[in-house]
């Protein structure tokens, strides 16, 4: 295990927990995704050491603070990212988004490219695409009508069904069993362990199509966007597929395109040598 400093960045009354691993500059911050937090990095971090990274739980995930009350959106990501690069003090930095942390992370980058050394997509999503397809335990939880029915039933038998769908889904996005068996136990923990981790997950569900239909209307300022970006993917993928990473590479002039073959939609624990090799080998940007 890498030597780590663990943080706690603020945003109003809540604490978001963070690990800052020293290295050499520009920064990688890696971003998870839901119902994940960052213990799916475990694996890359160690192998992507000279470098100095930051990774840490959005609120509502691992041992971040998980307030009842709180908006979980992709907004409220993005100003709790921001939160995290200004109170590390983060100058240059490379951001490695996954899964839901792709609306924040690009958002993020959008906004501030002149801080923007690197922009790393690992099966992710951001606008609506072609061949974009949910999770069918994420679909159950997001369709408007049907949320209505799936939440009160969840609630109704508890621990016990969440926890199937939980390990029935989430065990499907892991390609190798001996990695799928030490590391769904750590993801799955912060559900038995702490109901309030229910709230994030309901409500980011919420957030999922309307997230996707509002950033329609950033396409042009994707096809704007001049940064270096390497987008990897796990090519066995079949929710954040191929076709989503080939729409990524046509909207994203600077773009560079991996498909990594047998891996699926955890590709940085499926393939975590191949892809830490991508990103540490990316060019990158300089100031603004």
């Amino acid at each position: 295990m890498m030597n780590f400093h663990e943080k706690y960045v603020r945003l109003n009354r809540q604490r978001i927990y963070a690990r800052e691993y020293p290295g050499a500059e520009p920064a990688i911050i890696l971003l998870h995704g839901f119902p994940d937090n960052l213990h799916l990095y475990d694996r890359l971090v160690p192998r992507l050491a000279p470098r100095r990274l930051v990774t840490f739980d959005f609120l509502g995930w691992g041992r971040s603070d998980k307030p009842a009350a709180y908006p979980y959106s992709a907004a409220s990501q993005l100003l709790e990212l921001a939160e995290v690069i200004r109170q590390l003090q983060l100058e240059q930095v490379v951001l490695v988004a996954h899964d839901a942390s792709g609306p924040p992370a690009i958002d993020w980058a959008l906004a501030q490219p002149g801080q923007v050394a690197g922009l790393v997509l690992l099966n992710t999503y951001y606008c609506a695409m072609p061949t974009l397809r949910a999770p069918e335990a994420i679909r159950l939880f997001s369709t408007p009508l049907v949320r209505t029915v799936a939440r009160p039933v969840s609630r109704l038998f508890g621990n016990f069904l969440f926890h199937r769908m939980f390990i029935w889904q989430v065990g499907r996005f892991f390609r190798d069993p001996e990695v799928r068996e030490k590391f769904l136990p750590l993801l799955y923990q912060q559900f038995e362990a702490d109901p309030s981790t229910r709230p994030a997950f309901f409500r980011l569900n919420e957030d999922l199509l309307p997230t996707i239909r509002s950033h329609t209307t950033m396409i042009p300022a994707l096809k704007e966007f001049k940064r270096p970006v390497r987008i990897i993917f796990g090519k066995a993928d079949p929710y954040l597929n191929a076709g989503v990473a080939r729409s990524f590479h046509r909207l994203l002039p600077a773009s560079e395109l991996f498909l990594l073959p047998g891996a699926r939609h955890y590709v940085q624990m499926d393939e975590p040598g191949e892809v830490a090799r991508l990103i540490l080998a990316m060019p990158l940007a300089g100031g603004p």
